[in-house]
């Protein structure tokens, strides 16, 4: 049974420019400045997936609390359909949170123990006004029905601590899909799931994406799973895309060195050590010059650190690297 249509059909999410920087405390010594995003920007169509991938510390969840307005960007611009959205308000619309949900990395931590599985999908039911309180413990069996949760009844009246993690991931994207959102932004959805399951869990998601035209936002640091789900892919290095591209081309056929180390790391695994530019890097000294993956790239040279490399790349791909011709910009 398809969940019922987003709000409003055919509206796109825009981001142009998105900025984010931290500051360390003064007490522990010089204050210094991270910057976790940096002139990021994309756009994502009903029905369509896009990967935001990078290790950790690139900056993935720090774009997904901005869009989920949790914490305010410094500069930057968003746009939901025709709305252009206030994201330095306190207060942030119903409305808004309605459009854009999210699927949390730990399915047990991101619900309450005390409630019960129908609980946790009548309450956002209600609160949006998407049915009657008379309707709602229907409507929620719709939804388990939905995400695969069959016989749903049976599942209304247990607690996430009955579940399996693949079970309690589910009923978190049905709890999701309840106020009939645009956007789904999931945050490393199958990363806490065995393996056996993490494929049904995609397969879930590319379902609702075909059937319900709902808009994706997938933050991973596997690219086997953004390759099976997502249409496009965004590659993040410190806070910043470093390449973009139909998913399949980024992984079959990756430009940057930085993706070219992230994949090498994935099939090296069982070696000693994966290569040294995939590893994690320390935040290190922040510089206004040159290319910010120079200081760990194995082709580095004296222009990538004096000239930060603006975006450029064959039709359909987008990278910013010193190494791609220049008439490709």
């Amino acid at each position: 049974m398809p969940v019922a249509p987003p709000s409003s059909p055919g509206r796109s999410l825009e981001v142009q420019d998105l900025q984010k920087s931290f500051y360390s405390s003064a007490l522990l010594g010089p204050q210094r400045r991270v910057t976790a995003v940096r002139d990021v920007s994309f756009r994502l169509d009903p029905g369509e997936a896009v990967a935001l991938v990078g290790e950790s510390g690139s900056g993935k969840s720090t774009i997904a609390r901005l869009l989920l307005r949790l914490d305010r960007p410094d500069g930057g611009e968003v746009r939901l359909g025709e709305e252009s959205i206030e994201l330095q308000s306190r207060r942030v619309p119903l409305a808004y949170r309605r459009r854009v949900q999210m699927v949390f990395q730990d399915p047990f931590g991101s619900l309450n123990p005390v409630h019960d599985v129908a609980h946790h999908l009548v309450r956002p039911l209600l609160r949006h006004r998407i049915v009657t309180k008379a309707d709602a413990r229907a409507r929620a069996a719709e939804l388990l029905r939905l995400v695969g949760l069959e016989p749903a009844e049976d599942f209304l009246d247990r607690h996430p601590y009955e579940l399996s993690g693949g079970q309690r991931q589910r009923v978190a994207i049905a709890r999701a899909l309840a106020p009939a959102p645009e956007v789904l932004i999931a945050d490393e959805p199958t990363s806490m799931l065995d393996v056996s399951i993490r494929m049904g869990v995609l397969d879930l998601l590319a379902r609702l994406k075909r059937d319900s035209r709902i808009a994706i936002l997938l933050i991973t640091h596997d690219l086997a799973s953004a390759r099976v789900l997502a249409d496009r892919i965004l590659v993040l290095f410190r806070g910043r895309i470093v390449e973009e591209g139909p998913s399949a081309s980024v992984v079959d056929s990756p430009i940057h060195p930085y993706t070219r180390a992230l994949i090498g790391a994935i099939a090296d695994a069982s070696a000693p050590s994966a290569p040294a530019a995939a590893r994690t890097a320390d935040a290190g000294e922040e510089t206004e010059t040159g290319c910010p993956f120079a200081s760990r790239c194995p082709e580095v040279f004296d222009r990538c650190r004096a000239e930060d490399p603006a975006p450029r790349g064959p039709l359909g791909r987008r990278v910013r690297c010193h190494l791609v011709p220049e008439e490709d910009a």
